[in-house]
């Protein structure tokens, strides 16, 4: 079994970019090297303008390597939940824009003859449970009413049996890291360089244009385009309190029968299934961060949610959730572009935030600008979940401090004090001991150890970080230093 996605495993990693070794003046900047970076670096192919893009660590290392890879518009409630918010006109502009991102996708591969495993997938939407009945009936009434054609169904095509559900055509998956790396690829060019390995540690505004810092250089640019998964640069935008994040656990399984649709229940436990190949690809165990430090838990959870108890792949992923539910697409300040908070939907919300960066870069008008304001107001009497988010936020530092030593470690890995610092040891299955400061570089939360993937994990902003300390996941820009045992 790996514990690592399967789009990492069956992906050509030939094409690797330098390190930035040098100060560099640009006039786009793009930092971020996901599914949103590399689409928004292919919109600029054409363009005249000195176009950079640089990645911490490899492209598509964070959350783009670690989704389920579908690209749909049928986004379990979403659309029963927009209409109880913001009423049924800006819920269909939200269907409006993921139908868009849905064309744009499939010309682009048809245009550039991409080779990512794309293919046509009938999109359902289901509930097991007999009092989640009307909520189907209610989505699926909504949908229709957007003059999408909708099927009732009482079966899933690999014969899966549910209470009531529906589908949807004219939707895809693909294989999320062979098509990011080909649009970069295709968009390489004098004027427009990516850099690997390179981490901006600040941005401060100068003159008409900002400095952005790496670890050895500086990069200027006039406009930036933010293109994370946690927007760590943000804290005057009281991030925090407008979204949070969520962990589940993605299996994939060998089977005999493999079929051409995804589907996703409206009910918690979550179920997401999707097939790749001869694999059953099932995303479950879905939690607010702040309550997801036990992952074996996750783990053991998911299994019995699917009954799926034997798979050649196994990995966590983290979806950045807005109160809203609608992504933060747009200008913070000046210049300066965000783009996250997908809901779990960042393969078309990515794609299509490319092409509304393009404009708002560009001064042309989107019809979409308003919606994915990340300035906009939000109605908190109208979201239920705005003082969960707050108390959750709380929590997870809190708890960091106050319980290290989880009760489901069993001793393994094991916490002390070396120099007045708190530190965290675990020792491998070869009998090594790694021993790090226990510390996130990031805002200070104490580390979580991850025991299925064998990371030691944020619990706070969702950093990552191997046995000995290497960051592999932001939003910090910082390793772990390693610890002297020879003080202890």
């Amino acid at each position: 079994m790996k514990n690592i996605s399967i789009w990492q495993d069956t992906v050509n990693n030939k094409d690797k970019y330098d390190t930035l070794n040098e100060n560099i003046d640009v006039d786009i900047l793009i930092i971020g090297g996901g599914i949103t970076g590399c689409s928004t670096f292919y919109q600029f192919r054409d363009d005249n303008r000195s176009v950079a893009l640089v990645e911490k660590n490899m492209l598509g290392s964070g959350a783009s390597s670690r989704s389920s890879a579908k690209i749909t518009f049928l986004q379990e409630d979403i659309y029963t939940k927009l209409t109880n918010i913001f009423g049924k006109d800006k819920a269909y502009l939200y269907y409006r824009s993921q139908k868009e991102a849905l064309k744009i996708v499939r010309e682009l591969i048809e245009i550039e003859n991409i080779d990512c495993d794309f293919k046509s997938s009938k999109s359902y939407l289901y509930t097991i449970d007999p009092l989640n009945i009307k909520k189907i009936e209610k989505e699926k009434s909504i949908v229709s009413s957007f003059r999408e054609k909708t099927n009732t169904i009482k079966r899933l095509p690999n014969g899966m049996k549910v209470e009531a559900g529906f589908y949807v055509n004219n939707t895809y998956t693909f294989h999320p890291l062979k098509y990011l790396k080909e649009i970069v690829r295709k968009s390489i060019s004098k004027n427009h360089r990516v850099y690997e390995n390179t981490k901006i540690i600040k941005i401060e505004k100068f003159e008409d244009s900002f400095k952005c810092y790496t670890e050895t250089n500086i990069i200027k640019a006039k406009k930036i385009v933010l293109a994370l998964h946690y927007p760590y640069f943000l804290f005057p935008y009281l991030m925090p309190l407008k979204c949070y994040l969520e962990k589940s656990f993605l299996v994939c399984s060998s089977v005999k029968n493999s079929y051409d649709f995804n589907a996703i229940n409206i009910e918690k436990p979550l179920k997401s299934m999707r097939y790749y190949n001869d694999y059953l690809l099932t995303v479950s165990s879905s939690t607010n961060l702040a309550f997801a430090s036990n992952s074996k838990k996750m783990v053991s959870d998911l299994e019995n949610n699917t009954n799926i108890t034997n798979y050649d792949y196994v990995w966590s992923n983290y979806d950045l959730i807005t109160m809203d539910h609608l992504p933060l697409i747009g200008f913070i300040d000046d210049n300066l572009i965000i783009s996250t908070g997908y809901n779990t939907w960042g393969n078309s919300n990515g794609i299509l935030a490319s092409t509304i960066i393009k404009d708002l870069i560009d001064n042309k008008y989107n019809i979409y600008k308003e919606l994915f304001d990340p300035r906009r107001a939000f109605n908190k009497g109208k979201l239920i979940n705005y003082p969960i988010n707050i108390y959750s936020n709380l929590y997870s530092f809190i708890d960091s401090k106050v319980n290290k030593n989880k009760a489901f470690y069993n001793g393994n890995p094991r916490f002390t004090r070396i120099d007045g610092k708190n530190v965290a040891i675990y020792k491998d299955d070869k009998g090594i001991e790694h021993t790090i400061y226990n510390k996130c570089p990031h805002l200070g939360c104490s580390l979580v150890f991850n025991e299925v993937e064998k990371t030691w994990d944020c619990p706070c902003h969702g950093s990552r970080f191997d046995l000995d300390g290497k960051c592999i996941l932001g939003p910090s820009n910082y390793d772990i230093s390693l610890v002297d045992k020879s003080k202890n």
